[in-house]
């Protein structure tokens, strides 16, 4: 109708552009605003400035800064209103520092600013966050008089509390000689913003006793701090409150409800309140999944979300990451994969957080290649994309895929972050690639990430695991600070090597800093008591831990103490100790006496502890194993058949036994009789010379773990064709003489291996250092650290 009017010339008065523009603030309409726009200036308005305010609002508001900047800039002339709404254009984009430079720049002209400029302006400096630019403008707000208007008191209050001055913050609420009940609530929002619940709940009862009517956003502020701090008894009470004042039908109200009473630990009563709104809307509904999710409810998260779907509520992004995480905590692939084809067909715009999730749901539940495709697919990468796909890589032990992709990483210009740096180390550490985790520390010295306390701890821990318990020291005594897992790191470190002196000296030193050692630093020491064999001290450690330092134990200790006693022999001890334990042992546990029967040929408690392993872990393969090697070593050769026939009516796989070394800069993986290296042959011949030097030394096999249908000269060669013989010849022709060997096992060493390996630790003259899955053991000129105790 007004392009009808314009073409005959017919002039409308300029309230009618104005209520044009705003129909299409409304509607967020930026095409026909442009239009209208058009209109103005070949009428030749657009220089008047009411309709360049009202231009300038809408562009802002329908999401184009630069186009109401140019609006702004074209204006021959501007009032307060001009400067105030084009701040406010860049602080709602979150362009905090634009905004407050156009203050400044107000400042230098004629137009002074009024209360909402300043509002404006405290706004962005919240926004960014930017203290000193806040506090100058709280000067000119003092020098101006503003201080005593309510908004500007509530502004100020926010500021304070976002750029993290809560004293500040509270003073300016303090000074307040009129306050709203948004005063209330921006200084109760502050305190649950920095964790300080209890404060937020105390100002309340305050608010309470001066006869402030709390409103809906009051309550949802207190709910997300009792959430945030677990304070379920004021969570009831709130909720009681909200009762009485009748807000418990509000959507929001009860969403936030589902949610508190979910972090508390009450998924009933979570419920409960879900079941009773009266609306409900996709908050409600992602409360209430979000809740189960992270109960480890998976399948009721996933019920809901199909009974969510019934009711024709369509899920938003929210939404759809709680239920992939949902569907990666429980493995629920089939899930994970419908729900990836419903976001495609809702005809999802690419949003970089669902993306990330999809690629971690997929990587969880086993299907690397499928988290593969979705990050190669993904339109935007964050750190956060690359860490989920690195993280899928090193959990699954493709370490060197996962390193080949912090290189890319690098390549396209990304910053790692701490996580990116800890994930790889640990893969580092998985493999004992020492040398890919040396040049991973040098490349966290360069990001200056070297201070952080979890970095520093995995460094600790790589060094360790591969074998440099000097190096793992030198990290640990070069940190700023150490926390409770610093000084476990470096404990667990020493107990790895057998070194329980070290570790018990540092368990003492910890405390003297008064660093109270956790669970997991006595799971440590005691382990370090168990592979040298001191049973006394590790009972007096045990009992230390639970009478002097009230800690209570754990499943871990109660099997570091069944494994202490096992490996010193005293099986009957062990096994008395398992009847005795307040708590209901599991597999863990009856494996440690397994393991110590198959070490001491102990054929009725290995029995015993394998029928417990069973019952509790059917497929448990290396149950079966251990049994069998007690049998084989007893000359029951009907017994292992017996029981290699149960593993196989019972459908166990074994896991097969695999070492890895790393040459080159590139991890090396062998199992047992592996004849797919390119140097195969050249491993093997390295291997029969090795062999006949050690017979000339007159070294005998130990064949007593041999499967007992294997005979004479196959029983040398199956034990020359371990894995990590394999992994040994292979270090022994791929490195210069001298050069230190590093493997990984990722089951214990047999006794042959461990004796041939000191050998030819003695014959190559070299440094073997070998990781198994009990400790390192460091062979030197035909000794081993662990003094054949392991």
């Amino acid at each position: 109708m007004m392009e009808l009017m314009v073409q005959q010339n017919t002039q409308a008065p300029i309230y009618i552009y104005a209520c044009l523009l705003k129909g299409c603030t409304r509607k967020k309409a930026l095409a026909e605003g442009k239009r209208v726009h058009a209109l103005i200036v070949q009428m030749g308005l657009d220089s008047n400035i009411f309709l360049g305010n009202t231009l300038i609002n809408m562009y802002a508001k329908c999401g184009s800064v630069l186009d109401a900047r140019q609006v702004f800039d074209s204006m021959p002339e501007h009032n307060v209103f001009s400067w105030t709404t084009i701040i406010s254009a860049y602080a709602n984009h979150g362009l905090g520092e634009e905004a407050i430079d156009l203050f400044q720049q107000m400042q230098q002209t004629s137009i002074p600013p009024n209360t909402v400029a300043f509002v404006v302006v405290l706004k962005a400096c919240a926004g960014i966050p930017a203290l000193e630019q806040g506090k100058q403008l709280h000067a000119e707000i003092m020098r101006r008089g503003f201080e005593s208007d309510v908004t500007v008191g509530n502004t100020l209050v926010d500021m304070y509390a976002k750029c993290g001055c809560i004293e500040d913050a509270r003073q300016v609420f303090n000074n307040m000689h009129i306050r709203n009940v948004v005063s209330w609530n921006v200084m109760i929002a502050g305190y649950a913003q920095h964790g300080l619940g209890k404060k937020a709940l105390d100002l309340y009862e305050q608010m309470k006793k001066e006869g402030v009517q709390p409103s809906k956003v009051t309550y949802v502020v207190l709910l997300k701090a009792c959430a945030g701090v677990a304070a379920l008894e004021q969570g009831k009470q709130l909720h009681s409150d909200i009762i009485k004042i009748g807000f418990e039908s509000e959507a929001n109200v009860g969403s936030i409800l589902v949610d508190m009473y979910a972090k508390c630990g009450h998924i009933e009563e979570a419920r409960q309140v879900f079941n009773n709104m009266h609306e409900r809307d996709v908050v409600s509904w992602t409360a209430m999944i979000a809740g189960y999710a992270q109960h480890g409810l998976g399948k009721e998260a996933l019920d809901l979300y199909e009974q969510m779907k019934q009711e024709g509520v369509q899920p938003n992004i929210v939404t759809d990451v709680v239920l992939l995480k949902a569907c990666a905590s429980t493995a629920a692939v089939e899930q994970g994969k419908q729900i990836h084809a419903d976001i495609i067909k809702s005809g999802y715009k690419p949003d970089v957080t669902v993306e990330n999730t999809l690629v971690d749901m997929y990587a969880k539940c086993g299907c690397i290649e499928d988290a593969r495709q979705v990050f190669n697919n993904m339109h935007e990468r964050d750190v956060v994309s690359w860490n989920a796909m690195i993280t899928g890589y090193a959990e699954h032990e493709f370490g060197k895929e996962a390193l080949a992709l912090y290189e890319q990483m690098k390549q396209e210009g990304l910053q790692a972050d701490f996580v990116t740096y800890v994930v790889l180390l640990k893969a580092c550490a998985s493999t004992a690639a020492l040398e890919q985790g040396k040049q991973l520390h040098e490349d966290i010295i360069k990001s200056g990430f070297s201070s952080d306390e979890i970095v520093g701890s995995t460094l600790v821990d790589m060094y360790a695991k591969c074998g440099c318990i000097e190096d793992a020291r030198q990290v640990f005594n070069n940190m700023h600070e150490r926390d409770v897992v610093s000084w476990t790191a470096m404990i667990a470190g020493y107990a790895q090597q057998g070194l329980s002196k070290e570790a018990l000296k540092l368990l003492e030193q910890m405390e003297r800093e008064g660093i109270k050692p956790n669970e997991v630093t006595y799971v440590s020491v005691l382990s370090a008591f168990s592979h040298s064999g001191l049973v006394d001290k590790g009972r007096q450690l045990f009992d230390s831990m639970c009478e002097d330092h009230a800690v209570t134990p754990i499943m871990d200790h109660y099997a570091c103490m069944v494994d202490l006693l096992g490996r010193a022999g005293c099986l009957a001890d062990a096994e008395d100790f398992i009847s005795k334990m307040p708590i209901q042992p599991n597999a863990v546990v009856w494996m440690s006496l397994l393991s110590a029967a198959r070490n001491h040929g102990h054929v009725e408690i290995g029995r015993r502890a394998f029928d417990s392993v069973v019952k509790l872990e059917p497929e448990n393969a290396a149950a079966y194993v251990l049994l069998s090697d007690i049998y084989a070593t007893a000359g029951r050769s009907d017994e292992v058949a017996k029981i290699r026939k149960e593993m196989n009516d019972a459908g166990v796989k074994k896991v097969p036994e695999c070492s890895w070394i790393e040459v080159g800069n590139q991890v090396h993986a062998f199992v047992v009789g592996d004849a797919t290296h390119p140097q195969s042959k050249e491993i093997r011949a390295e291997l029969d010379r090795l062999v006949g030097l050690m017979k000339d030394a007159g070294y005998k096999y130990d064949l007593s773990f041999v499967l007992h249908d294997v005979e004479g000269e196959k029983k040398e060669n199956a034990l020359c064709e371990h894995s990590e013989m394999l992994a040994i010849a292979f270090g022994l022709i791929s490195t210069p003489p001298g050069t230190p060997i590093r493997i990984k096992k990722n089951f214990r060493i047999c006794r042959d291996c461990h004796d041939a390996t000191k050998i030819i630790s003695k014959l190559a003259r070299r440094e073997i250092a070998a990781r198994d899955a009990n400790r390192v053991h460091h062979f030197v000129d035909g000794f081993c650290s662990c003094g054949d105790y392991w």
